[in-house]
């Protein structure tokens, strides 16, 4: 008669079961709660019931720590990354001379319809007045000197502020750039992280899947045998 190296009692005749006979995973769990076990020796059935429901439960239990773990490295990650996209226009305004607003704002009005109606009513006020009022004797008579030397200096002035308007935004155009290649990289990066982890961890179930089929088919056999016997 077999002696259990768990308990260390007789096992009744056809409950006795050699470790050799057992599956790796099996083994190596009772291994590693009886470093001593080898080969050899002997357990009970009902002792190799009792360590397939704790070996099964250990694989439940990491289960769900993996699937745990997963999602606290998700909401971490959420957490704790700074968001990159910001606001260009509150970012480069910190930093702009009082040249650099003059000019942004008399691009701005000189690009829109309150300058262009105000500017062509002055126009229209300076030709009548010099043409009907004063009767070309007033201080600039027809053909106008006077006001295409104004116009004239108007443009000289507009041009070049309305290049320094263009060239501040050429550099937020550059700034919103780099943000969006710095965002969709950093989005590139964690989709592919993410992935990488999803793909582990189907893997990981999968293998543990096995493993519970695996000795849920060592139960089904032992309860064939136990009713083969029987009858």
């Amino acid at each position: 008669m077999s002696q259990s190296f768990i308990n260390k009692k007789d096992i009744p005749s056809g409950e006795e079961i050699q470790s050799k006979d057992l599956r790796n995973a099996v083994y190596n769990y009772i291994k590693n709660l009886y470093p001593e076990i080898s080969k050899d020796d002997y357990i009970s059935i009902t002792e190799l019931n009792q360590f397939r429901r704790q070996y099964l439960t250990s694989l439940i239990e990491q289960e769900k720590g993996e699937i745990a773990t997963l999602d606290a490295d998700v909401l971490h990650a959420i957490n704790t990354n700074s968001i990159l996209s910001e606001n260009i226009e509150t970012t480069n305004d910190k930093s702009i001379t009082t040249g650099q607003r003059i000019a942004d704002k008399v691009a701005t009005f000189g690009g829109s319809w309150k300058f262009i109606i105000i500017f062509m009513s002055f126009l229209t006020i300076w030709m009548l007045i010099n043409a009907f009022v004063l009767l070309n004797k007033g201080f600039d008579p027809y053909p106008f000197i006077l006001l295409n030397l104004i116009l004239s200096c108007v443009a000289a002035i507009q041009a070049p502020i309305i290049m320094m308007s263009q060239n501040r935004q050429e550099e937020k155009d550059r700034a919103r750039a780099e943000q969006d290649y710095k965002i969709n990289l950093k989005a590139e990066l964690e989709i592919k992280l993410l992935s990488e982890k999803i793909d582990h961890l189907i893997v990981n179930q999968n293998r543990k899947l096995l493993e519970i089929q695996e000795v849920q088919t060592d139960y089904l056999d032992d309860l064939m045998k136990e009713i083969k016997k029987r009858s």
